[in-house]
């Protein structure tokens, strides 16, 4: 009886807790709302800025912005486009350029967008530096953080589910059943469904730097000297976070016509 008050309890949240994301077009699992995420994300961000060091006035301080800038108005165009003029009512745009030998960049939901100065030599000019922003913005844009918390709160329902089902089991049972959830829910759930928000990452940006006028060509020259930049030292792509090297560059090569198209809607063209 728990365990079907359990599953019930579960289907009407999947029923009523989806929404359309107007980027993918696809109804998103959103178990947890922006006007909770939001407030949270921007003092996470706060905090953040506060305890590292944040680079100003430089030209690469300048040049994050700028771009960023640029990233954002192609959004915004291609949501007014596509009569979304409401959807970054709540965003709080911020770009920073922080010191960090790190190779890596992020945007917190809401439009809060960290760039550490370890990813400049790989970026090398503006172009790249849009590939970059682009990809992370989109995850903002797409609500990939929502998803994955909302995911992640599915996976502590089902994790409550199996413990219900192997209650009278033993002690050794019920660890056994614990561990193959796990193992099932990361594998088949969970790297899979962050891989795909990688891939509709890659995608929405890539479309937004062609509105914004940075040629798409440049993203592959700029993953292509990621991948030399981190070797061979990455997973397996089942057991990633993100689609390999090539999965990824392969993907990119497919969808530059269609980003150059989208951009010549706007009157963007490239040669």
């Amino acid at each position: 009886m728990k365990k079907r008050i359990l599953l019930g309890i579960i289907g009407v949240g999947l029923i009523y807790s989806c929404a359309q994301n107007p980027f993918t077009g696809k109804s998103t699992l959103a178990l947890v709302s922006n006007s909770e995420i939001l407030p949270s994300a921007f003092q996470q961000y706060g905090q953040f800025l506060s305890e590292n060091k944040v680079i100003t006035g430089t030209s690469d301080a300048k040049r994050v912005e700028n771009v960023g800038t640029k990233i954002k108005v192609a959004a915004e165009r291609w949501l007014n486009a596509n009569g979304q003029q409401g959807y970054l009512k709540d965003y709080q745009w911020e770009y920073k350029l922080v010191d960090s030998k790190e190779v890596n960049a992020w945007c917190m939901p809401g439009g809060k967008i960290v760039v550490y100065s370890g990813i400049l030599p790989i970026t090398k000019d503006d172009a790249g530096l849009a590939t970059v922003l682009g990809h992370e913005v989109s995850h903002a844009l797409a609500n990939h953080g929502q998803q994955r918390m909302s995911a992640g709160l599915l996976q502590q329902l089902g994790g409550a589910g199996v413990a219900i089902a192997t209650g009278g089991k033993s002690a050794e049972t019920q660890q056994l059943a614990m561990t193959a959830y796990g193992a099932a829910t990361q594998y088949g759930g969970m790297l899979p469904f962050s891989r795909s928000h990688e891939s509709e990452a890659d995608k929405i940006g890539l479309t937004l730097m062609a509105i914004a006028g940075y040629n798409p060509d440049q993203a592959i020259l700029f993953w292509s000297r990621m991948s030399s930049n981190a070797g061979g030292n990455k997973p397996p792509e089942f057991m990633s976070t993100h689609p390999s090297d090539e999965t990824r560059i392969a993907a990119l090569r497919a969808l530059v016509p269609e980003a150059k198209a989208e951009a010549a809607k706007f009157g963007v063209t490239f040669k």
